[in-house]
């Protein structure tokens, strides 16, 4: 009996329907992780959540698709409620600063593994300036 393989999309396939599905061309992309600054995850204590990090030419992005692994099952034991799918979107308009900011002294990148931090200044709903920090693992 042969088992029916499930056909998965190319990455180059996923990014293409991306920018059809966004309407915005994908400037740059990568893996990464959510720290703080952003309303809604912060109060659900949501910091730690995996998810892409995207620059498009119309804003910027963190899409978080839902995780199941044991390790996410584990961490989640203190966590009364998990997020689905999840997109925070700062338009373009509304950004004040995008910068990336790594560790540039050999001595600190030698005894530390930290990962560059993505750290977007940004205006919100009620003109205030907030601040977005996200690690970038790859690409980015």
């Amino acid at each position: 009996m042969l088992l029916a393989k499930k056909q998965e999309k190319s990455s180059d396939e996923f990014w293409k329907e991306y920018e059809e599905k966004t309407g915005e061309k994908v400037l740059t992309r990568g893996l990464g992780r959510y720290v703080s600054g952003w309303d809604e995850f912060d109060k659900k204590n949501w910091g730690g959540l995996w998810g892409l990090i995207i620059t498009t030419s119309g804003g910027f992005r963190f899409h978080h698709f839902p995780q199941n692994s044991w390790i996410d099952a584990f961490t989640n034991f203190y966590k009364t409620e998990t997020p689905k799918e999840k997109t925070i979107f700062i338009p373009q308009e509304k950004t004040v600063s995008l910068e990336i900011a790594k560790e540039k002294r050999w001595w600190k990148k030698f005894f530390s593994s930290a990962p560059p931090q993505v750290i977007i200044k940004y205006i919100d709903e009620e003109g205030i300036e907030k601040q977005m920090v996200l690690e970038a693992e790859y690409g980015y």
